[in-house]
C-alpha cells in the first residue's frame, strides 16, 4: 500500500475516533493553548474556525484577543498557501470553503503562530489533516521566510503511532491536548 492510500485509509478511522469524543474535555485542551501560544514567540495567531468535529479553539480565541493580533485562514485555491484575514471577537463572518467561517473585511494578517486542526498527529510531530495540502504549503512558505511556531490543536484520542509522511508534510512544533501539551525536538 502506498503513502496516498495510508493516508486515506487513516483519515476515516481518525475522523471515526475524533467523532467519538465527548466535547467538554476541550475547556482543559483550550487552558493549555492560551499557555502554549504565551510561551510562544510572536504577536500575531491564526487559529482557525471549527468544521465538522474539529476540537474548537474559540474560547482560547477569546482570551489571548487583547494581547494578540488574532487571524483565520482563507483556503484560496486548491494548490494554493493559505491567507490569513484579521478576526476579532465581533468579527462579522462569511462562509468560506468546507463551510469554515471567514472574516468578511479583508484586512490580511501573517502569522508567527499556527493553530493547526488535523485528524491524526504522532509523536514526532507528524501531522495528518484532510489531505489539501493547505497547511503544509502555508508553513513551508511562512518558515522560509521567519520562524514560525506551529502548533496542533487536538484530543488526546487524536494520537496515533505514526502518521505516514511524504517529502512536502511539515511538522508540528507542539501538540496541545486536553491532557497539556507535548512539544517536538
Amino acid at each position: 500500500m502506498n503513502v496516498t492510500d495510508l493516508k486515506a485509509n487513516m483519515r476515516k478511522a481518525a475522523s471515526r475516533r475524533r467523532a467519538m469524543t465527548d466535547p467538554s474535555v476541550a475547556k482543559a485542551a483550550c487552558e493549555h493553548l492560551v499557555a502554549a501560544v504565551r510561551d510562544a514567540t510572536g504577536s500575531a495567531v491564526s487559529a482557525y474556525w471549527p468544521i465538522r468535529t474539529e476540537i474548537d479553539p474559540r474560547p482560547a480565541m477569546h482570551a489571548l484577543a487583547g494581547s494578540y493580533e488574532l487571524c483565520l485562514p482563507v483556503v484560496q485555491r486548491k494548490d494554493q498557501a493559505l491567507k490569513f484575514r484579521q478576526w476579532m471577537p465581533g468579527t462579522e463572518l462569511a462562509e468560506g470553503a468546507f463551510g469554515a467561517a471567514i472574516p468578511r473585511d479583508q484586512i490580511e494578517l501573517v502569522p508567527s503562530i499556527l493553530i493547526v486542526p488535523l485528524l491524526a498527529f504522532d509523536r514526532r510531530g507528524g501531522r495528518l489533516g484532510y489531505g489539501g495540502g493547505h497547511y503544509d504549503r502555508t508553513l513551508e512558505a511562512l518558515r522560509s521566510r521567519d520562524y514560525v511556531t506551529a502548533i496542533g490543536f487536538a484530543y488526546d484520542i487524536q494520537e496515533c503511532r505514526e502518521v505516514p509522511r511524504e517529502p512536502t508534510d511539515q511538522l508540528l512544533d507542539l501538540v496541545v491536548t486536553e491532557s497539556g501539551i507535548t512539544q517536538f525536538a
